[in-house]
């Protein structure tokens, strides 16, 4: 079965469309306000017409994805072609195959109006398939052709072992990668979004408590200054009072101001300069002379945020909604002998 085509499908965010999915005996794909797909000219671009006239709010880059979505399902799907459909309900791989052209039907679920009706040949439990293949059912999109791994939902299908239990995975790793990533850009964008200038300098002073500091912001208007003082006792007499300055911005900082911060600082005090961007050569070749100089680039304040953020005040952490998650770790075996 290896030339079979097969088509991932979700039922919706919460799995809304799962009781027409498994007991209709129907797939379905959303936007309904399109109308019958089926009066429209047979190409992308009167899809993405269409979209862009009834959705006229939708981002540019958008359109074509979610118009190219719904050409699909109508076009390019045929009847005897395989459907994989992750069910959040029974939390199971649902493999069917595609018994019908496409439909226009919007009386039993109408947020679901575009089906094809279906006929469900298996289920199997998701700790059947490697990571790789539930990553790749896991995509965003609402319809895609699931390509790398369609030979193993094909193979649970027929009854054939075609993974290991002890194969390793290297997506794993590929996965917790891209998760990670995925958050680090949320938070940045958050931060550069909602904390820009003054804003951005409460932050940090919250952030240095959490650590473990006292922190207080100085005067709004001092830009280029002093944005916040920090020290580790709680009436700030004891050294080394900490003189940090803060940029919202992600350019690069250069040796001037890095310089001009370090002006301030005494003997017996520390200077820290905070960015969103980063720090130029000069600049970092400078700082690594002096012992009572710190910089903390885009990248490092990232990482001391996520550390952090169970201990950080409310009010930031509703700026930058995070939820716990728990995602898999690659694990390396032992060497034999």
């Amino acid at each position: 079965m290896s030339d079979v085509i097969c088509w991932g499908l979700h039922a919706g965010r919460s799995g809304e469309a799962d009781r027409l999915f498994r007991q209709q005996n129907r797939i379905g794909i959303g936007w309904p306000q399109m109308g019958d797909l089926a009066e429209l000219a047979a190409t992308r671009t009167a899809f993405k017409a269409r979209f862009g006239d009834v959705f006229p709010d939708e981002k540019d880059g958008a359109i074509p994805v979610k118009a190219g979505m719904l050409y699909r399902f109508l076009h390019e799907m045929e009847r005897d072609e395989i459907v994989l459909y992750p069910s959040k309900i029974t939390k199971k791989i649902h493999i069917g195959r595609i018994k019908s052209d496409y439909r226009y039907d919007p009386s039993f679920l109408r947020g679901y109006p575009h089906q094809r009706e279906v006929e469900w040949l298996k289920e199997v439990s998701r700790t059947h398939f490697s990571q790789g293949a539930l990553y790749e059912l896991g995509s965003a999109m609402s319809l895609f052709q699931v390509q790398n791994y369609a030979e193993e939902y094909l193979a649970a299908l027929e009854g054939r072992e075609l993974v290991s239990e002890t194969e390793d995975d290297d997506s794993v790793s590929l996965v917790a990668e891209e998760v990670e990533q995925i958050t680090r850009d949320f938070v940045q964008k958050r931060i550069e979004a909602e904390l820009k200038g003054h804003p951005l300098e409460s932050f940090v002073a919250n952030l240095m408590e959490v650590m473990g500091y006292h922190a207080r912001t100085t005067r709004d208007s001092r830009d280029g200054g002093i944005d916040v003082i920090a020290h580790r006792d709680e009436l700030g007499i004891e050294p080394p009072i900490i003189k940090v300055q803060v940029k919202s911005t992600s350019g690069t900082v250069g040796i001037a101001e890095v310089s001009s911060l370090y002006g301030t600082v005494e003997a017996s005090e520390v200077g820290l300069f905070v960015t969103l961007g980063g720090f130029s050569r000069d600049a970092t070749q400078f700082a690594a002379t002096r012992s009572n100089l710190r910089l903390i680039d885009g990248e490092e304040f990232l990482d001391l945020v996520l550390r952090y953020y169970d201990d950080l005040s409310s009010k930031y952490q509703a700026v930058i909604p995070l939820k716990r998650v728990f995602i898999p770790e690659a694990v390396e075996e032992a060497a034999d002998g």
